[in-house]
């Protein structure tokens, strides 16, 4: 895929707002690892290359394990994940893929059991931002740095 525009120089001041946004997310309180893994379902979910060679790397970076990285895809037949992890990915699909059927009381439930309401904020937030920025990303035709 060929770039179509740098939309950070065509209007700083929309990059700016996205900023704002991932800046909030990350003076929520959310564990780090966290956000990343809500970071690359969502990416994985979207297929947005350029955010999933981001936030790999990203969580390396924080300690995240490469087992744990590779079986995002498959979290919910793998042990590695702790059940509020597992909540925040189910909420993680189902504000990502909104149109089917939305956000049901019992993956909400869920994640109530182990986030209050400021962290569901938080997560929410979290979980659009993700998107927000995959879909600029594809849109705009940004590309994952090439292996050589």
């Amino acid at each position: 895929m060929k770039a179509r525009m740098n939309y950070r120089n065509v209007n700083p001041q929309a990059y700016q707002a996205m900023l704002q946004l991932e800046k909030f997310v990350q003076e929520s309180g959310l564990d780090k690892k966290l956000i990343e893994l809500i970071k690359i379902r969502a990416s994985q979910i979207n297929g947005c290359a350029f955010c999933l060679d981001m936030h790999t790397k990203d969580a390396r970076k924080l300690g995240e394990t490469e087992q744990r990285i590779y079986l995002l895809n498959a979290w919910r037949e793998s042990a590695v994940y702790s059940e509020a992890e597992r909540s925040v990915l189910a909420l993680t699909e189902a504000v990502t893929v909104i149109t089917n059927g939305g956000v049901s009381d019992e993956v909400y439930a869920e994640v109530r059991e182990h986030f209050d309401e400021d962290q569901c904020v938080a997560l929410i937030m979290a979980i659009n931002t993700i998107n927000c920025w995959n879909r600029i990303a594809i849109t705009t035709g940004m590309t994952a740095p090439a292996i050589l």
